[in-house]
């Protein structure tokens, strides 16, 4: 057995050696790995608890409205004041086939604010309004 170090003469062999360039790219594909989930979080909401829900995926396509414990209201991940909230969404809305909003509201958040937001969804004409909660599993699930 033998290995060949260099060319016929005695020259350099022109090989490309690999190795380094498969190491780098499994680190940088687990940094990817780790680091996506942590950039989709959003916002830090504790839902609400139900039995009787529906399977519904978290999509970067969908509309979010967020409402945590003091009443802030998020679109989308972006604080948002109570009074623009509206245009925004229907902004949002303008370009979009799927028309749903989903509303996140915090399980500690005074209901009158989660009405609210219904009440001003309503009134803006947006008819389909979907509430997430937690199944009872702990699982995030998501119905109408």
């Amino acid at each position: 057995m033998s290995m060949d170090v260099g060319g016929a003469k005695g020259g350099l062999k022109a090989d490309i050696n690999v190795t380094p360039l498969v190491d780098v790219m499994l680190v940088l594909l687990i940094i990817v790995m780790l680091i996506a989930p942590m950039l989709q979080k959003g916002i830090d909401v504790n839902l609400p608890e139900a039995e009787n829900t529906g399977d519904k995926p978290d999509t970067a396509d969908q509309t979010v409205v967020h409402i945590d414990r003091e009443s802030k209201l998020y679109v989308n991940a972006k604080l948002v004041n109570e009074s623009d909230a509206i245009t925004r969404l229907q902004a949002i809305l303008e370009t979009k086939a799927d028309k749903i909003v989903y509303l996140k509201g915090d399980k500690d958040a005074p209901y009158s604010a989660i009405m609210k937001m219904m009440d001003a969804l309503r009134g803006a004409g947006i008819e389909t309004v979907g509430l997430i909660t937690e199944k009872k599993g702990g699982n995030i699930e998501g119905g109408n």
